[in-house]
């Protein structure tokens, strides 16, 4: 149970540290109102998780370990879903309604296509 503990939060640090650094390099270069960097890690976070889950199909304690690392830890330090959800409601509370529903609804939709991409590119 430690061990698999050990894993989650190693990933989930360097995940943390990755959404991190994505949000500074997309605030230097993208000033507009659409949450660009949380779409970006969560779109690449859904991909990422199809990828490694399609990739590592064996039920052995070290593919389970992988997959504490890296979809648990890393994926759910990488991705911002209560970011996505808080960054909704600002926009909500701002009047910006237009861009909550374009937003909601490319966030599901690609994280589902990118979710199914990243599971055929392993079959």
């Amino acid at each position: 149970m430690m061990k698999q503990v050990l894993f989650v939060g190693v990933g989930g640090a360097a995940g943390s540290i990755l959404r991190y650094l994505t949000n500074v390099v997309t605030a230097k270069y993208y000033a507009a109102s659409f949450p660009l960097a949380t779409f970006i890690v969560n779109i690449a976070g859904c991909f990422l998780a199809g990828l490694i889950f399609g990739l590592i199909t064996q039920e052995t304690t070290e593919a389970q370990n992988f997959k504490f690392l890296l979809i648990t830890g890393f994926c759910g330090g990488f991705t911002t879903f209560s970011a996505f959800a808080l960054e909704n409601v600002r926009l909500m509370n701002s009047g910006n309604t237009t861009i909550v529903v374009v937003y909601t609804i490319a966030s599901i939709a690609a994280g589902l296509l990118a979710v199914w991409i990243g599971l055929v590119i392993t079959r």
